[in-house]
Order: C-alpha cells, then structure tokens, then sequence
C-alpha cells in the first residue's frame, strides 16, 4: 500500500517556509516551483495546513507563515492534517464481506487490531521527528543560491 503523495509534499512545504528569512513571502507559485507541480495542488495542500492548524495564509500574495515554530511540528502533526480520511482511518476495512463466509464474516473482527497497531506504530514514529530537524539537514539560506528559485518577491 503507498500513501499519496500528499504527505511528502505538505513537508516540503512547511521545511520551504520554515527554511527562509521571513522577510521573503512563499506563495503558492514559489512551493509550486519548488515541488515541481502544479500551484492548485500546492493551494490544496496549503488549505490542508491551514485546517489543521499549521500555517497561515495572508491572501494575495502574501504568502505563508508558520503557526509555531518548526521544532513545535511534528511530522505527525502533518500527517494528521494532510493524510487522515473524514473517518480518521489509515487503512480502510472491507465494507461488504461475504456475511456467509466463515472467513469473510469476520475479516474485519480479526483485523482491525492489526492494523490499529500499525496505525499507532506510524504515528508513534511521526511524532519523533520535528520540521526543524529536517530543515536541519539542508544547508543555510542563501539568498544568492536560492535566487532564481526563490525571490524576494515571494
């Protein structure tokens, strides 16, 4: 099973904005270029973090901020913002088994702990790892390397 790829790109995002001087505004078109996608993705995703409380958004081109400080987010903050379902399910149980199976009669019965537990070994492992670690292993801002790429127009 692979998760979309929502997850890495909203890290990507929150690392960019937690990465540049805050006197440089990321929008939508910049992380858009950065990712190497669309920018309606990017505004999806964005939307994404805003609901679940990790950046905020100043309309136009005002670009994004950080609601805390990138050591103060965790990968499963992101997680939960970005990838849960309405339901807050990782993985989803077979909704109509064979009621007259033996083994389908009870499929989701037996599985359901399985896969609780993997769900919780996930999250326990999410909640390890900080946005400032990772920007961490980038090197600096360097408004003379990054240009081009990111511009004070932001």
């Amino acid at each position: 099973m692979q998760l979309s790829s929502r997850f890495p790109v909203a890290v990507q995002i929150l690392i960019i904005i937690a990465w540049v001087p805050d006197d440089y505004k990321v929008t939508s078109q910049v992380l858009a270029s950065s990712v190497n996608t669309n920018p309606v993705l990017i505004r999806r995703i964005m939307g994404q973090l805003k609901n679940g409380g990790l950046i905020t958004i100043t309309p136009g081109t005002g670009g994004a901020q950080l609601t805390r400080r990138a050591e103060e987010i965790t990968l499963l903050d992101v997680y939960r913002a970005v990838e849960l379902t309405s339901q807050d399910v990782l993985f989803g149980l077979h909704e109509t088994p064979n009621p007259e199976c033996p083994i389908g009669k009870r499929i989701n019965q037996v599985l359901k702990p399985a896969l609780d537990q993997a769900r919780q070994a996930l999250e326990d492992s999410l909640e390890q790892v900080t946005i400032e670690e990772l920007v961490a292993s980038f090197p600096s801002f360097d408004a003379d390397k990054a240009e081009g790429i990111i511009t004070s127009s932001w």
